[in-house]
């Protein structure tokens, strides 16, 4: 005869987790059924019928969002599981297990100066290593994270609502600067030029906008220009290469265009806001020996990195 568990086994469904680990990720019916791409009514009736199945209480819901019960807490970690070994049985039809590609986010604006010598590198210890590199803002980088979909995460630090289950390992703090073509009339003259505009800046609600808020407020000057909003390295670039446009980005994402003569830094009245890049992996995941090695690429790219701005 069947037990109980046994016919709970039966019925569950993959999208019965899914939906559970988005709720238990987001804290919030809205936003998990903004992540499932679904309505908020169709999360709660998932939700329902898991509940059902397991004769359990697995969130407590009211006005601040759906909280985890005692109950749920041990049953999302073999959730988690099972969801990931699910994936992962997936992604082996495409090859060998081992030939599973390593995926790696990255913020934009930080992948141009860190991510070259850290793949030159990796490609040397693990030559036969796929990897799959994925730009995106940091708060998708970190969903996707979580949900595991990326193995690890080049970003920053996120709120802490953003960050259960994930781990933070501080590489180094990129200054913000602000640049315009190497022949621009007012490359002398930072006040003038951030005044003019046009500027370049990045995408509102971003951790790295906020930085360029504060950057603009420091020097205490009022832009008349427009504004072009984007997370784009490439068409920020061209922005400022053909015209007048003065950006405000990572230093990084511009280092290679300074040391060819192309693009000049603006001098700074005051000191520029700063931005810590860290390493994000999740804490509950046991690398693979291509992740483990990666991260130590990482980090050694980012002690070079962290000499070189001290310079």
């Amino acid at each position: 005869m069947a037990s109980p568990g046994d016919t709970a086994l039966s019925r569950i469904r993959l999208r019965h987790l899914q939906c559970f680990l988005a709720v238990a990720q987001a804290g919030n019916l809205r936003r998990a059924a903004e992540a499932l791409a679904i309505t908020q009514p169709a999360v709660t009736k998932t939700l329902n019928e898991l509940e059902e199945l397991l004769g359990v209480t697995l969130f407590e819901r009211g006005r601040r969002g759906a909280t985890l019960t005692a109950q749920a807490e041990v049953f999302l970690r073999h959730a988690r599981q099972s969801v990931q070994a699910l994936r992962e049985a997936v992604e082996s039809l495409e090859g060998a297990a081992g030939e599973r590609p390593l995926r790696l986010g990255v913020l934009p604006t930080v992948a141009p100066a860190l991510l070259p010598p850290v793949l030159q590198a990796l490609r040397e210890t693990h030559p036969q290593s796929r990897v799959q590199v994925v730009t995106a803002r940091n708060a998708g980088l970190l969903r996707q994270l979580r949900q595991r979909e990326l193995d690890a995460v080049i970003g920053r630090m996120a709120e802490p609502d953003e960050m259960p289950g994930l781990s933070f390992e501080l590489l180094y703090v990129e200054p913000l600067v602000a640049v315009v073509r190497a022949h621009h009339a007012l490359r002398t003259d930072a006040a003038a030029a951030l005044g003019r505009g046009p500027l370049v800046l990045p995408l509102a609600g971003t951790l790295i906008r906020h930085a360029a808020d504060g950057l603009l407020a420091a020097q205490a000057v009022a832009p008349a220009g427009g504004v072009v909003e984007t997370l784009s390295v490439a068409l920020a670039r061209e922005l400022v290469l053909a015209g007048d446009a003065v950006w405000i980005t990572s230093a990084g994402a511009v280092e290679a265009d300074i040391a060819r003569g192309l693009i000049v830094r603006l001098p700074l009245a005051a000191s520029p806001s700063q931005e810590p890049v860290g390493l994000l992996l999740a804490a509950d995941a046991a690398p693979e020996p291509v992740l483990q090695a990666l991260a130590d690429h990482v980090r050694q790219q980012a002690a070079r990195r962290r000499a070189l701005l001290r310079d």
